[in-house]
């Protein structure tokens, strides 16, 4: 700090937003392994535990809808592997992890692949739920696509025998683990939406483990549901399986049965609630009709007591006040601009500039009248000294002596001829006279007469 400055004072809730917000933008989701110890799960459902290794410690918070989620047992000695956020507990000062995953530190490859591949896609935004199609409330042909032989598809037709047999269902078989499965799912996925022979599809397995359900976790399957026309229904493994597949798919459910479900209204339990249904509407009326009474009287009794009337008399004075208070000042500014126009009409009066304007137009008009004279003055003078130059120039014309009796001898090369010296007896010249020009010979000359 220089001197003479202010120093920058926090306090320590300002510092301790100052560093977590640091924290916070500094890094992103990383992964952290360690033992778990002083593990705590209080009554709000989040959990509270350390990791530590060998030589340090970090305070880490579950918290309970991401805790809901893990699959992995958190217990004091337990080696895991957490994904989370760097932040800071602003309460204590104290630096702290924000899990949003946990496995076993052991076991994780295919995890790690399949969060990479979750988050990749979800940026791209394969997952966003505005991208999500409602589906068909009476769908009239439902197309399966999982094993032809698998309890999946048994479970489904069970369920759509059972809930709604209008439905006709449509079987894409193809293998639903190993290496071939998801190329086929895929291809299955497209030529379902291609064909478009059906309303909504449902993509559905068996429970199993990862390794069992990782055709479901493929880009491929995942950006062919994507882009199929068709609404899509995941029922992929059991509540606790959750696959690319799934959060591609337009909606989730927890089973395969749990998914032809969805799809397929139950008919016969509709039916069987019809009078229940009617009567519930009735009693919801009521009970909506009594409560809205009931808002009113005590809206009423509400209004009785704040007395509104009174309320708008004592507003209405104030108006009153207020416009005579703002008629007063009207009237004081505008007499007081009335003044400050007449002081400029007096100013202006005094100025007269309608005299000094007339004024200069007399002016402008003698300074017109002398220009006039003083440039006809001057022609005059030019025509006289032009006169006199033209009757100079005729005095000393020889138009003017050959006019008075005189003759101009030319050679026969246009030359004057001044003595008699420049012919001789045989040439020939041109004398011009006052009017026409004579061709002659000369047949003698004679040089000047002697005094």
């Amino acid at each position: 700090m220089r001197p003479g400055e202010t120093p920058t004072v926090f306090s320590v809730t300002e510092l301790n937003h100052a560093v977590r917000d640091l924290l916070e933008h500094s890094f992103g989701l990383l992964w952290v392994e360690g033992e778990i110890s002083n593990l705590a799960r209080p009554r709000s459902g989040h959990v509270y535990f350390s990791l530590k290794d060998g030589e340090a410690q970090v305070r880490c918070a579950l918290f309970r809808n991401k805790a809901r989620l893990l699959r992995v047992a958190l217990d004091n000695g337990t080696q895991i592997r957490v994904r989370a956020r760097v932040s800071l507990y602003a309460a204590r000062g104290d630096y702290q992890l924000i899990v949003e995953h946990a496995e076993d530190a052991g076991a994780g490859a295919l995890q790690r692949a399949f969060e990479e591949l979750r988050a990749r896609l979800d940026a791209e935004g394969l997952f966003a739920a505005e991208r999500k199609r409602t589906l068909p409330a009476s769908p009239a042909r439902i197309g399966v696509i999982t094993s032809a032989t698998g309890a999946a598809i048994r479970d489904v037709l069970s369920v759509v025998s059972r809930r709604y047999p209008l439905g006709a269902v449509r079987v894409y078989p193809v293998p639903v683990q190993g290496e071939a499965a998801a190329p086929a799912i895929s291809q299955a996925v497209t030529r379902a939406g291609e064909r478009a022979d059906c309303d909504v599809l449902l993509l559905v397995r068996g429970g199993g483990s990862l390794e069992d359900l990782w055709a479901f976790n493929d880009e491929r399957v995942a950006r062919a549901v994507v882009a199929c026309p068709v609404p899509v229904v995941s029922g992929v493994g059991h509540e606790v399986d959750v696959t690319i597949a799934d959060l591609a798919a337009d909606v989730r459910a927890a089973t395969p049965s749990a998914a032809a479900e969805l799809v397929c209204p139950d008919l016969s339990a509709t039916r069987a609630r019809l009078p229940q249904m009617e009567q519930r509407l009735a009693q919801r009326m009521i009970g909506r009709l009594v409560e809205n009474q009931r808002r009113l009287a005590a809206l009423h009794q509400r209004l009785d007591r704040q007395r509104p009337r009174r309320r708008l008399e004592t507003a209405a004075q104030r108006l009153d006040e207020a416009e005579m208070r703002l008629q007063r000042i009207a009237n004081t500014r505008l007499a007081a601009a009335r003044r400050s126009l007449q002081l400029v009409e007096d100013r202006l009066q005094r100025s007269r500039p309608a005299t000094r304007v007339a004024r200069q137009q007399r002016h402008v008009a003698g300074l017109a009248q002398r220009l006039d004279r003083a440039g006809l003055q001057r022609y005059r003078q030019a025509e006289t000294r032009v006169r006199g130059v033209v009757r100079a120039l005729h005095g000393v014309s020889p138009l003017q002596t050959v006019a008075r009796g005189y003759a101009i001898a030319r050679d026969v090369d246009g030359r004057v001829i001044r003595t008699a010296e420049a012919v001789s007896p045989g040439d020939h010249i041109a004398i011009d006279l006052a009017r026409g020009r004579l061709d002659c010979e000369v047949q003698s000359r004679r040089g000047p007469e002697t005094d």
